[in-house]
């Protein structure tokens, strides 16, 4: 059983191919939660058609608040907080709930575009991204040329993932890609809920991991799953301006938390 999360804005093609492809590929039984931030382009009336709970909220707020109204009415011990913009794979949170399962996790996030194995990889595959991405992105933001560009860059979307998941099951690396967060509920009890504070929300997940791993040593820091595969169409899907966050005054910089030689640390992680 699994709750996911998804704060929107808009951007209704995307929410409808987010949408089938999310019940094409998922393999538990879930419920979708929505919290919007005042769409009006029919995407809260289209997830409304297709059965998902969706909160309302009464202007555009930042991630982390949008992910923890989200946690108020989620009813499952497994959480998943998903970006609208984003491709899953097949079978997407059965192989993360294995591999966390294994790897003794209690948050994990997908690979991708943004970090895969090796920097090497990771920056072949950038680079083949943004081929396609200023191919198509002159085209418009249908889902036609929104699926034209998956296609293009993938080719055979199942056989890409079946191929990684068979290459790289069960491995893992500390980390993180923030557009598919994975989360035990028993992880809420340890590290709370996300800090309201923080618009860049993934990395003070995993600065909060970290830190609790090193100090009590009950939970691991956020890992990245290497055999699950999720698509992030990252900055292709956001050309339309968003409104202010009414929350604004409250959010502070991850440095202001946390200081500029923790992000240090994690950069030099991810290029090794």
């Amino acid at each position: 059983m699994l709750s996911i999360i998804t704060a929107i804005y808009n951007q209704k093609c995307m929410n409808e191919l987010y949408w089938e492809n999310l019940t094409k590929y998922t393999h538990n039984k879930f419920e979708l939660i929505i919290v919007d931030n005042g769409s009006d382009d029919g995407s809260v009336e289209f997830f409304e058609s297709v059965g998902a709970t969706v909160i309302r909220n009464a202007a555009n707020y930042s991630y982390p608040f949008c992910q923890n109204r989200g946690i108020e009415v989620a009813q499952y011990g497994w959480l998943a907080f998903l970006n609208n913009d984003i491709i899953v794979s097949p079978n997407w949170d059965k192989h993360m709930m294995d591999s966390m399962d294994f790897n003794g996790l209690e948050v994990a996030t997908s690979c991708g575009v943004e970090q895969l194995e090796t920097k090497v990889e990771t920056r072949k595959l950038r680079r083949r991204w943004n081929k396609v991405k200023l191919i198509t992105s002159i085209l418009g933001q249908s889902k036609f040329f929104l699926q034209l560009a998956h296609r293009l860059m993938y080719k055979n979307w199942v056989l890409f993932c079946e191929q990684r998941h068979h290459k790289f099951e069960g491995k893992v690396r500390q980390g993180f890609v923030g557009n598919t967060v994975v989360m035990k509920r028993t992880a809420l009890d340890k590290i709370g809920l996300w800090d309201e504070r923080l618009q860049a929300a993934d990395y003070d997940l995993y600065y909060r991991t970290l830190k609790r791993s090193e100090k009590i040593g009950d939970i691991k820091p956020v890992h990245i799953c290497l055999d699950t595969f999720v698509h992030h169409y990252i900055r292709l899907t956001s050309k339309k301006k968003y409104p202010p966050f009414f929350d604004k005054d409250n959010l502070i910089s991850v440095e202001e938390k946390w200081g500029e030689s923790l992000m240090d640390d994690y950069f030099e992680l991810m290029s090794r």
